[in-house]
């Protein structure tokens, strides 16, 4: 039997910094998530155990979202080609995409998207990575940040304190969406497990469509 082709996508620098940041906003969701409802959650003991977790985890992804930003703008130099939608794709790729996501999928169709190292990601993931990753990550991050050093004084120039923890949940919320909307799109390779072996391994099988 004929061994199939592996495509190398995924560096393992890019895959540390993935499980790293995964692990992070988990980890932040949940206790935040305890911090703004402590009533009805009590997953980490005290509401001040929950809140040390918080700060320091959030330092962490801040830390990490820069390594990202500076691996792919200076090293890698692939930001723009790798997460900026292309004409093509804001055309026509994006409603095939989601064509094959909501229908073809589950009839058995191909993906329209073949990933390789310099375009790994389909017209979808690229819009919604881009707004995730230099939007909302930036967003959440600095609001974080200002609960976190800013005194009083300054958060009322800010437009005060409810403004800011208004706008750092909501985006958490959207966070805590898009993990589940990505841990079940991430199930529909040519296998259940294919996608995520890629973050592991960093290799794909290269599917032969008939």
């Amino acid at each position: 039997m004929e061994k199939p082709k592996m495509i190398y996508l995924n560096p393992l620098t890019v895959r540390i910094w993935h499980w790293i940041h995964a692990i992070g906003i988990i980890i932040l969701c949940i206790t935040g998530a305890q911090i703004r409802f402590p009533e009805y959650i009590n997953l980490f003991g005290s509401y001040r155990a929950a809140v040390i977790i918080h700060d320091f985890t959030g330092i962490f992804v801040c830390i990490d979202w820069l390594l990202w930003f500076s691996y792919y703008v200076f090293i890698d130099k692939s930001l723009i080609k790798l997460y900026l939608p292309t004409l093509n794709d804001l055309k026509t790729g994006i409603v095939r995409q989601m064509l094959f996501y909501g229908f073809n999928y589950f009839k058995g169709g191909p993906n329209p998207h073949h990933a390789t190292p310099d375009n790994k990601f389909n017209p979808m993931q690229k819009g919604a990575y881009l707004m995730i990753m230099m939007l909302l990550v930036p967003i959440v991050l600095v609001s974080g940040l200002l609960l976190l050093l800013i005194t009083h004084q300054w958060m009322v120039a800010l437009g005060g304190v409810k403004i800011v923890i208004g706008i750092h949940f909501l985006v958490a919320c959207c966070f805590a969406a898009f993990l589940f909307v990505h841990m079940y799109l991430a199930t529909l390779g040519h296998t259940f497990w294919a996608h995520i072996i890629t973050m592991i391994t960093g290799w794909e099988e290269e599917v032969e469509e008939h």
